[in-house]
C-alpha cells in the first residue's frame, strides 16, 4: 500500500494533499480539526497530484465547479452515507445538517451528521462547507469558518457571474 503527500499553495493558505494507491484520500488545511497524524500521510512526493493541483486552482479561479478525481476517502458507512449526500449539494447552495439527518432518517441523526461532516477527509473537494446550520447560520468548519465563508462566497459569485453572462447572451444589440 503506497501512501504519499504533497502541500500545495491556495487562496485559503497550505493545503496538504494525501494520496493512498493514486486516489486523493484527504485534503487538509492547516490547523484541520480532524488532521489525522502526518506520519500516516507517507512519504512527500509532488509526483502523481498534478490533476488534483490543477482542478483545486480551476475551482479557486472559478473555471470548475466539480471534480473529477479518483478519491478514496475512509470512514464507516454512515459516513459514507453523509458524504454522498454533500457531494449532491450544488456548487453556490447549501444544506443543513437537520436535512440530511431527515434524508437519513430523523433529525435526531443531526448530531451524528455533524460528526460524519467533521471527519470529512476531502475538505473542498467533498463540499462539506455548503452544509450550514439551521436557518442559514454558519457553523463549524474544520479548516475555520473564515475558509468556509471564502469557500461559500467564491461560489456565489461564480454563480453571480455566470448569471450575468446567461442575461448579456439575452440583451439586445444595437444597430
Amino acid at each position: 500500500m503506497s501512501t504519499t503527500h504533497t502541500n500545495i499553495d491556495t487562496p485559503l493558505g497550505h493545503l496538504t494533499l494525501v494520496a493512498h494507491e493514486g486516489a486523493l484520500s484527504g485534503v487538509y488545511f492547516p490547523g484541520h480539526w480532524t488532521r489525522p497524524d502526518p506520519a500516516l500521510f507517507g512519504a512527500r512526493s509532488d509526483q502523481g497530484f498534478e490533476d488534483a493541483e490543477r482542478q483545486l486552482g480551476e475551482y479557486f479561479t472559478g473555471e470548475r465547479r466539480a471534480f473529477t478525481l479518483p478519491t478514496s476517502a475512509a470512514g464507516d458507512a454512515f459516513q459514507r452515507s453523509v458524504w454522498a449526500l454533500i457531494e449532491r449539494v450544488p456548487p453556490g447552495q447549501t444544506t443543513t445538517y437537520g436535512d440530511i439527518a431527515r434524508t437519513l432518517g430523523g433529525a435526531t441523526l443531526a448530531r451524528a451528521v455533524g460528526g460524519a461532516v467533521a471527519r470529512n477527509p476531502l475538505s473542498i473537494i467533498v463540499p462539506c462547507h455548503r452544509v450550514v446550520g439551521k436557518n442559514g447560520q454558519l457553523t463549524g468548519y474544520a479548516g475555520g469558518l473564515h475558509r468556509k465563508r471564502f469557500l461559500l462566497d467564491l461560489e456565489a459569485a461564480v454563480d453571480a457571474s455566470e448569471a450575468q453572462l446567461r442575461l448579456d447572451a439575452f440583451a439586445p444589440t444595437s444597430f
